[in-house]
């Protein structure tokens, strides 16, 4: 392996991510570049599902991996489109990190549970904005977008009593130590590839045989599992729907998946188990099993309004 280019966003925990791939990289014998593409999601301003998504942080970085300006890219898994674009592969899944969500509070000791009747609590995902509403109905949501510093930032600036993060990005950019709480998956199930990174290549390459190395079996399993059941779901960033798959003993895979309406005051969940082999069949017949119990009647309504 050669010198290998990486495309990537240029914020820092992009930056830091794709420094994580690189680092790995040249354990096998390379030489990295970092490649900074300034994407669609980056330059434009307001919510994500009024303008296409989180597509919108992916598009450029592809055009660079098929233009030839890249060898590879490196994304946050749950930022990636179900469908790679044409002539490009996910080559490699590496160990998947802290899936959870976090809670940073602007006081020490602070819980979902402890924040005070009616506090007003950040976050830019309609995902956690409806779990939040179904365990805690009182709770003021207040939307926001921006990078993780932008959105600490705003914990003061905007008089919350905290912001809901994803834990392995605070972890990748050093600041753990401000997470208060750890969301348990009972109480808070995480976004689709949440703490998963993707590493992208062209089809066929010689880059994406070789990075393949970088593999973990289990959280390509996991990977498959969860975009497998968003898959089947026509999931976008409209949908409060959520997954996590894990490797319980020997090859189990369990996989948990819900879809909710934005208020919170309708949740459907479910469970299913398999062995990691079946990990895209778990995800489909985990999203069959839920249209049958009322998720197709709540993803109908917001497509319905989505259109409207």
């Amino acid at each position: 392996m050669n010198r290998v280019r990486i495309a990537t966003r240029g914020s820092r925990l992009a930056l830091a991510q794709s420094e994580q791939i690189a680092a790995r990289l040249r354990e096998l014998g390379a030489s990295t570049e970092l490649v900074t593409v300034r994407t669609s999601g980056d330059r434009l301003e307001g919510p994500l599902d009024k303008l296409g998504g989180k597509g919108l942080f992916v598009k450029e970085i592809e055009e660079a991996l098929l233009e030839g300006r890249a060898d590879v890219a490196v994304h946050s898994a749950k930022d990636l489109p179900v469908r790679s674009a044409a002539g490009l592969v996910v080559a490699a899944i590496p160990p998947r990190e802290d899936a959870r969500d976090a809670l940073v509070g602007r006081r020490d000791g602070a819980s979902l549970a402890a924040l005070p009747r009616a506090a007003r609590v950040g976050t830019g995902s309609v995902r956690r904005a409806a779990q939040l509403l179904a365990f805690r109905p009182d709770l003021e949501i207040v939307p926001m977008r921006g990078n993780v510093d932008t959105r600490l930032r705003k914990l003061e600036e905007e008089d919350l009593a905290a912001v809901i993060l994803a834990c392995a990005g605070l972890e990748r950019l050093g600041l753990a130590s401000r997470i208060h709480e750890r969301i348990e998956p009972e109480l808070m199930l995480p976004a689709v590839n949440q703490g998963i990174l993707a590493v992208q290549a062209r089809e066929g390459s010689a880059i994406a045989a070789e990075v393949a190395a970088l593999v973990d079996p289990p959280s390509l399993a996991c990977f498959l599992a969860e975009r497998a059941f968003l898959e089947r779901l026509e999931g976008d960033c409209n949908v409060p729907l959520a997954a996590l798959a894990r490797q319980e003993a020997g090859d189990v895979l369990s996989l948990r998946g819900l879809v909710a309406t934005p208020d919170g005051s309708r949740v459907i969940d479910g469970a299913r188990t398999g062995s990691l082999g079946v990990a895209r069949e778990l995800g489909r017949t985990l999203a069959d099993r839920l249209l049958d119990e009322g998720a197709a009647e709540i993803l109908g309504a917001l497509h319905a309004e989505a259109q409207a």
